[in-house]
């Protein structure tokens, strides 16, 4: 952990990407090409967070396009390290990246957690998200395995 504590939010661009290459708030470790695939895509939004050059916390979602439909905003990801959870830096990434999605035009948000991720339940409850409990999940090639591929 780093000695200087300023804690400090960020909106990802490509000035400021290099600083996730090593942040350990990712399920991997960051790989360039996508790292950089992802900037380039503007329907692709990061936000995160720095405690003096360490990246703490992100959360990142994509815009959801439709040809009879508003834009849409899919949260893809919430991580914090160990260390810095439970002090509102998960909430303060949340709330940043909806209002970013609601300025760019999205019309709804909306994102998707595991039953056991109490954690981020109670975060998600905690800034007024609706559950809703008549949406099933099906997947194909693995998209629903947790990292050790079971």
């Amino acid at each position: 952990m780093t000695t200087d504590c300023t804690l400090s939010f960020h909106h990802l661009q490509p000035g400021n990407a290099s600083l996730l290459k090593g942040a350990a708030v990712f399920d991997n470790p960051v790989d360039r090409q996508q790292l950089a695939a992802f900037v380039a895509d503007c329907g692709h939004r990061m936000v995160f967070a720095t405690l003096g050059e360490e990246v703490v916390g992100m959360a990142s979602g994509t815009v959801l396009l439709h040809p009879d439909k508003q834009p849409a905003f899919f949260i893809n990801e919430v991580g914090v390290i160990d260390a810095m959870r439970g002090r509102g830096i998960g909430a303060r990434l949340v709330q940043m990246l909806m209002q970013e999605a609601r300025d760019s035009g999205c019309q709804g948000i909306w994102l998707a957690t595991e039953t056991d991720n109490l954690a981020a339940r109670a975060l998600y409850s905690k800034l007024d998200a609706r559950l809703t409990e008549t949406v099933v999940v099906y997947d194909w090639d693995g998209a629903m395995d947790d990292e050790t591929g079971c």
